[in-house]
């Protein structure tokens, strides 16, 4: 009897070590998988940008976008990873009470000088995680890329992505997008899907450098009324639309925290980052809803290709703060208002003088704003962390994460492009700009046989 007790127990654990060995392997695939899915945002910022730009410049936004990307990983690999987690309690690199941040923890999971930034076989999640929020730091500067098109210096853009997305965003993240961060902790601050740290930080501080770097020449008339810029290829820059939105659910399950390691809230259910309950179920609903929402909404207003699959996008992040709580129906209700106020928001910027080429101020700093304020409309009161005690939603809590959000994005925006055009390095030349960037600065050429000019047809 003994030695069947024995064997069974041996058994059992041999069974115990081989589901762990598969959960493992399923999580870190998981966070592996988000990585591709998520690099198709870029594929789609690259087209959306190129065929909203002129013929002349095409090449060129396409080489700043992938620059951006390039610089972007290792600089987050050097600093942007510690911010993260050494930052969330404030400035004072102290631990917060989950002991998952602070200094020291930033330092055993971070530090790109130790073996946990390398090939480890002991540890199949830094990797996978670094690589998942290495993604999201790029598509900050994405974001902003599309605001600047046409009259950037090359250099000055590559400082400002490397500013935004391996710095003020990763801050933004520390504090209200961590479970240690302190506007989480003290405000009760929930944004799921990251309106705030992510979409919010990225277009204010894509309105900062437009300030500074000013309207594209031709723009406005001398009486200061607008003209219309279009880009060379709408069919690119919708199609691009859609494919930042195919890389979107990427993005949003890389928000998720997988079950059953030691590094995961539950032992059996998908949690937020904050340790809050949710599901791939849940959010499949709200998704597809804040995408329909946002469409419909944007096509009452203006019937226009670019702003229905831009009201696509600005959806999804009109209800992405609370895409893990939202009832379906409310959700497409938010997301519809967000699309529907988007080209009010775009005409207003306009008449500011604030020339932004793809909307991108709209789209994610004030759709980003309405995310998360929509939190503390609609969603107040919810647990903002596992466990007893905590901080609840609030609408305050959502204002007070919205102000931070916006200082975090629009001063370093503002502040870095004013010192880069006081020294030159902000804006091409007025020569230059008028013949074209790509003829210029790029050594071939988008269309070196031409573009025909679409026929017109009288059809009396």
């Amino acid at each position: 009897m003994e030695e069947q007790i024995a064997e069974l127990t041996s058994q059992i654990a041999a069974l115990e070590a081989a589901n762990g060995v598969g959960n493992t392997m399923a999580a870190e695939t998981y966070y592996y998988l988000t990585i591709p899915l998520m690099i198709l945002i870029h594929v789609g910022f690259l087209a959306y940008e190129m065929g909203a730009t002129r013929h002349k410049n095409v090449l060129t936004s396409g080489v700043k976008n992938i620059l951006a990307f390039a610089f972007i990983v290792p600089t987050f690999y050097y600093f942007g990873w510690y911010i993260y987690w050494a930052f969330p309690t404030g400035i004072d690199l102290a631990a917060g009470a989950a002991g998952i941040s602070g200094h020291e923890f930033a330092m055993s999971v971070a530090d790109p000088r130790a073996s946990i930034m390398g090939p480890t076989l002991s540890d199949n999640a830094n990797g996978v995680f670094w690589g998942a929020f290495t993604l999201f730091a790029a598509t900050t500067a994405s974001i902003m890329s599309g605001a600047v098109i046409e009259r950037i210096r090359l250099v000055g853009f590559v400082i400002l992505a490397i500013v935004l997305g391996s710095g003020a965003w990763v801050v933004g993240a520390a504090w209200g997008w961590h479970a240690d961060g302190w506007l989480v902790t003290k405000f009760g601050y929930h944004d799921f899907g990251a309106a705030g740290v992510v979409h919010m930080i990225a277009g204010f501080f894509a309105l900062g450098v437009l300030i500074n770097l000013g309207p594209r020449l031709g723009k406005y008339n001398s009486d200061g009324s607008a003209n219309d810029l279009p880009g060379h290829n709408m069919p690119l820059t919708v199609i691009g639309l859609m494919t930042i939105i195919v890389g979107f659910w990427g993005f949003l399950m890389a928000c998720l925290i997988y079950p059953g390691e030691a590094w995961s809230w539950s032992a059996t259910d998908f949690t937020t980052i904050y340790g809050t309950p949710i599901t791939l179920s849940a959010l499949t609903f709200n998704i597809l809803m804040a995408f329909a929402g946002g469409i419909i909404g944007a096509w009452f207003i203006t019937r226009d290709p670019f702003w229905m699959m831009s009201g696509a996008l600005g959806g999804i992040i009109s209800c992405a703060s609370g895409l893990d709580i939202y009832w379906p129906p409310m959700a497409f209700v938010i997301a519809m208002l967000g699309g529907m106020a988007m080209p009010y928001f775009a005409k207003m910027l306009e008449r500011m003088g604030i020339d932004d080429a793809v909307g991108a101020v709209t789209v994610h700093g004030f759709l980003g704003a309405w995310g998360v304020i929509a939190v503390g409309i609609f969603a107040a009161g919810y647990p903002a962390l596992q466990g007893e005690g905590v901080a609840l939603t609030s609408f305050t809590g959502q204002a007070v994460g919205l102000a931070v959000m916006f200082g975090l994005g629009f001063f370093p925006g503002y502040v870095v492009s004013l010192i880069l055009r006081m020294f030159g390095l902000l804006r091409v030349g007025r020569t230059a700009e008028l013949v074209g960037l790509d003829r210029t600065k790029v050594p071939s050429s988008a269309y070196p046989e031409g573009i025909a000019p679409s026929a017109n047809y009288d059809t009396h």
